[in-house]
């Protein structure tokens, strides 16, 4: 291919990209402007008027104007770094669009961003006063967690042509669907989370929560989120039967949607056999009586109740949703190690969780006991590991456990980095260490070094770090990586 037929290839392609470019961007258009009804009940919200209008209205048009001008064609494929590419574009759009109603409310700019960064990626970590905050941007807050937890992309799937859909849910990083097309199977995750929308806010309702409460808690444990409406979180109610209605609704947001989705199909013998399933129902129960016997956190005097915080604690941590029942203090560092060690780990994949996902660490459990098995096996003897995925069970292969040893290392990697970076602004090892895991996984627990105090160079190392955990590292490479080389190529052909 000539220099002026790859030029001409370069345009027409990126001529499709702006095209599903307005699809993403007039969606976090609307998303912007989903608040403004709620000036009607809340009319002391009013001055915010503009900080949702304007840039919603702005991003509605642009996104019309891309998709109008751009006319993509029906049967146009994605591509991996394509996909990615969009999602990478589509993620800044709805962090720095979505930065301008803390600015209108009197943010800075810094602080605006990182709480739109926290919110998209559902990390749940903030900034805010809550207690002085409107409920207006409140409610904005558990929206944005709520609609990134099904993934800005996923969630326009179910409009795009089917083809085209497949590179940008493979960039999400869901890369199985629930059925052969990718459409339809956005559709499932789509009606699979609204379904447990509905059950989740009249369940906290009637838990003892009040309507706005429990709407703006049921966006956020299901997209396992952790954003709060009250300053001391879950701890403001103390209450048993509002704990047991969000540890399900956390649980349901971090369970692999394909996996829900065969629960629902009533194979069971699939769910139970499941990697993830069985992952978590050792963890669960293992932490819990790792913290008990360890005393960790014990400020509670009876037993139950301790018991009760301590469950609440760990599955918020592993489903990477963030709610806090108790503060955290220094002294604890048995306690301290277990929460970090499940906020790396996080939820499944294919769910709205973070962290290096359960499915990974599965895989690597089950290499290790194939070589272990390798040794002992006699010559004649071959050793096969099968894992079960949806309804299906398949064995395992060298790629998969090469992809997910090279995801964990680098994972770690920028983990132990991002907790050195924390240590530099003044903070002990232990609490950098244990910030950072909750920022890199998306989680939302802090020790308290995360806050409107922080310096702004701490704020945008958390910043790129709830990217990074959310984009899961390869997207934003791939992404920025396709961006640079297509406009270095463009820089050097003449005109």
């Amino acid at each position: 291919m000539n220099d002026r037929r790859y030029l001409d290839y370069l345009r027409e392609r990126y001529r499709f990209l702006c095209g599903h470019l307005g699809y993403l961007v007039a969606l976090i258009g609307l998303l912007l402007l989903a608040p403004l009804p709620l000036l009607l009940v809340f009319p002391e919200d009013a001055p915010l008027l503009g900080g949702f209008l304007f840039p919603g209205l702005g991003l509605f048009l642009l996104g019309g104007f891309l998709r109008v001008c751009a006319r993509v064609p029906e049967d146009n494929l994605l591509s991996l770094a394509e996909g990615s590419l969009l999602v990478v574009l589509a993620w800044f759009a709805a962090i720095f669009a979505g930065a301008v109603p803390f600015v209108w409310a009197g943010q800075g700019w810094t602080e605006a961003v990182f709480e739109s960064t926290s919110g998209w990626t559902t990390t749940g970590l903030s900034v805010l006063d809550v207690a002085q905050t409107s409920p207006v941007l409140l409610f904005f807050r558990s929206l944005m967690q709520f609609a990134g937890g099904a993934g800005l992309a996923i969630l326009m799937l179910s409009a795009m042509a089917g083809p085209a859909g497949v590179g940008l849910s493979a960039a999400e990083g869901r890369s199985e669907q629930l059925v052969p097309q990718v459409r339809q199977s956005a559709r499932l995750v789509l009606r699979l989370y609204f379904g447990y929308l509905l059950f989740g806010v009249p369940a906290l309702s009637l838990a003892g929560m009040g309507w706005f409460d429990a709407l703006n808690h049921a966006f956020c444990a299901l997209s396992t989120g952790g954003f709060s409406t009250r300053a001391n979180s879950i701890a403001h109610w103390n209450s048993p039967a509002i704990e047991a209605v969000l540890m399900l609704l956390m649980g349901l947001g971090t369970l692999n949607f394909l996996t829900a989705y065969t629960l629902l199909k009533g194979h069971w013998r699939a769910v139970l056999g499941n990697g993830e399933v069985r992952l978590a129902v050792v963890l669960l129960p293992l932490a819990t009586v790792v913290l008990f016997f360890a005393g960790a956190f014990r400020v509670y005097p009876e037993l139950p109740e301790y018991l009760r915080v301590l469950l609440f604690q760990v599955v918020s941590a592993l489903s990477t949703t963030g709610f806090q029942t108790i503060a955290f203090s220094g002294g604890e560092d048995l306690g301290y190690l277990v929460l970090i060690l499940l906020m790396l780990i996080g939820g499944g994949a294919n769910s709205t969780a973070g962290g290096i996902k359960q499915h990974r660490i599965y895989l690597l459990l089950k290499g290790l006991r194939r070589e272990v098995r390798e040794a002992a096996r006699s010559p004649r003897e071959r050793c096969e590991e099968g894992i079960w995925i949806g309804g299906r069970r398949r064995f395992l292969n060298e790629s998969e456990i090469r992809k997910a040893a090279a995801y964990v290392g680098l994972f770690l990697f920028v983990w132990l980095l991002g907790g050195c970076a924390l240590t530099a602004y003044g903070h002990s090892l232990g609490d950098s260490l244990f910030e950072f895991a909750s920022t890199l996984g998306t989680v939302g627990l802090s020790v308290g070094i995360t806050g409107a105090d922080a310096p702004d160079g701490q704020l945008w190392v958390q910043i790129f770090g709830m990217l990074f955990g959310r984009l899961e590292f390869f997207v934003l490479f791939w992404g920025l990586a396709k961006l640079a080389r297509d406009l270095g190529a463009a820089g050097k052909i003449p005109r």
